[in-house]
């Protein structure tokens, strides 16, 4: 089905769409993670978005793979995915059973998070065995979750997969998260607005080859390219979790006194305490 979206909004979608296709080729990962903080500020349904965003990537990563499968890692591949493939699947019912508070508070968190790394060039970093594994994990349950969890595992496989590599293995592995997540919402009836994701794929395929153009100036450009960003994400969440904070004060509220009449429950059946 089509979005019932105002002609303000659509100008601002099609953009986004724009957006994260540039970031998705550009720097290889991350149009989600990017994109998704302010689609949010249009609509905020996360189950919206996430279908869309997911057919545009199994559709372009695709194309760009067609003549590159020769240039993955496929080990390294196999060997990840073990630890990330079924915190994946667990964050896939997470999204299709968390309110959407929750899911939005948890994406714009991440975000934030995201923000202040590269706004202050700090790496998220591993090189422990035991520590890689943790962060390929937690990276899959985020990106079942909400598709933000690409730097996570990002931030393991650039020293674990050579650079001229990198970004095609990291494709596969996208195409892989995504295809759990579309097969999901198909199990679960979920709508997957899919005639809204073919009539953004030609604004978005604007993004892709502008990315694609722009790819090696990026690289070059790293740290200039992510300090802005991540300035920008950290304005971005700061401002969706404002947007939430009622909802987030009671929320706390409520989870305070569940923990209290727990407390006093268990001490009135143990000491006959009133």
């Amino acid at each position: 089905m089509f979005l019932d979206f105002s002609f303000q909004q659509s100008v601002l979608t099609a953009l986004l769409f724009v957006w994260t296709g540039f970031v998705r080729t550009g720097l290889g990962f991350g149009g989600a993670a990017l994109g998704l903080p302010l689609m949010l500020f249009i609509h905020n349904d996360p189950r919206v978005w996430l279908p869309i965003i997911s057919v545009h990537l199994l559709f372009f990563s695709g194309l760009t793979l067609r003549t590159r499968l020769h240039n993955i890692d496929w080990a390294y591949l196999r060997y990840s995915s073990v630890y990330i493939i079924p915190p994946a699947v667990v964050g896939v019912f997470g999204l299709l059973n968390l309110p959407i508070l929750w899911l939005n508070v948890f994406i714009y968190s991440i975000t934030l998070f995201y923000g202040y790394m590269w706004l202050l060039n700090r790496a998220i970093t591993g090189g422990r065995r035991w520590l890689d594994k943790l962060l390929l994990m937690i990276g899959g349950y985020v990106a079942g979750t909400s598709l933000t969890g690409a730097p996570l595992m990002v931030a393991v496989y650039m020293r674990n997969v050579s650079k001229d590599k990198l970004r095609d293995t990291l494709f596969v592995l996208w195409f892989i998260l995504v295809s759990i997540k579309m097969a999901t919402f198909i199990a679960f009836s979920a709508d997957l607005h899919f005639l809204t994701a073919l009539t953004l794929l030609p604004v978005a395929a604007i993004g892709h080859v502008l990315g694609l153009n722009a790819h090696h100036a990026i690289m070059r450009n790293d740290l200039f390219f992510k300090r802005w960003i991540g300035g920008g994400l950290i304005i971005i969440s700061s401002l969706g979790l404002w947007h939430y904070r009622e909802g987030i004060r009671q929320t706390a509220i409520n989870g305070w006194q569940l923990m209290t009449n727990a407390a006093a429950l268990s001490l009135h059946y143990q000491f006959g305490f009133d």
